[in-house]
């Protein structure tokens, strides 16, 4: 079907639509970071203004356990990323390559639990954290993190791996190649579209998690978004310049990550639409 001008133009209103929509919230965020806190909320806003930092000054100043929360954060994100890329890539090889009706049965049981909301989880999962001292730990939110996220990453994997001939496997078989050797040599270098798509998601969902990082730290393990609620219920009112300014910085290095693998999100999110 051969595209018309309007269909050009009416996809080109949809796509800034789109942009429009995601990115303005962000912008204004951004913006307000930069304006003195009484002029954060004036009518009618101003756009053009001299910017100042004096909210990141007063940020880093007034609640120096943002930069300890935002370490916290990169400890666990990455942690979390690393540990569920390990065990997704082996649960999608093993749903690629094997048959029976247990791992099927077990694939989309990871799915079905998945789907349920996460504080079903939480509240009988307390006392066992409790029992085993694991509270207020990185260890905790980083196996929580990677155990929320193996469902969707070891399906994407098994997408991925679906796509790659078994024929490799069997070449690598009559060489004399073990079964880790086949993983490692054969089966990772053609599934590192899908392996970055995996972290990509497991990123943005262990930086930004909220939930579990409420109930299960207090100041050791504490990560960013709860120092953002903390200013938000601060006894002392809230500093929206402030506030804008911490969520500012919260954002900036998801934001720049996600713009460098943009193109590995589309990749697993199509994974397995067009077949070969």
């Amino acid at each position: 079907m051969r595209r018309t001008p309007l269909h050009s133009a009416l996809r080109l209103v949809a796509l800034a639509l789109v942009v429009l929509w995601s990115a303005f919230p962000i912008f204004l965020i951004v913006t307000a970071s930069l304006k003195p806190s009484r002029e954060i909320f004036s009518f009618p806003p101003s756009f053009v203004f001299v910017p100042t930092f004096e909210n990141y000054v007063e940020l880093f100043r007034r609640w120096p356990a943002f930069v300890d929360a935002l370490v916290n954060s990169l400890i666990v994100t990455v942690g979390a990323t690393l540990l569920t890329i390990a065990f997704a890539t082996l649960a999608g090889y093993g749903f690629s390559r094997l048959r029976s009706r247990f791992l099927t049965g077990s694939a989309f049981y990871m799915i079905v639990v998945r789907m349920f909301p996460p504080i079903i989880v939480t509240l009988p999962l307390f006392p066992i954290v409790n029992f085993l001292r694991l509270n207020d730990t990185h260890a905790i939110l980083i196996v929580i993190y990677c155990t929320c996220y193996l469902s969707l990453g070891s399906w994407i994997m098994k997408t991925f791996m679906d796509q790659i001939p078994r024929e490799l496997d069997e070449a690598a078989v009559i060489d004399g190649a073990t079964l880790g050797q086949i993983l490692v040599k054969v089966i990772l270098p053609l599934s590192t579209q899908g392996i970055v798509a995996v972290g990509v998601f497991v990123f943005i969902f262990s930086w930004n998690e909220y939930l579990f990082a409420f109930i299960f730290t207090a100041t050791e393990a504490k990560t960013g978004p709860l120092i953002l609620a903390e200013m938000l219920g601060s006894i002392e009112g809230v500093d929206w310049g402030i506030l804008f300014a911490a969520a500012t910085v919260e954002l900036v290095p998801i934001l720049v990550f996600v713009l460098l693998v943009q193109r590995f999100i589309v990749a697993g999110l199509t994974a397995g639409s067009v077949k070969g």
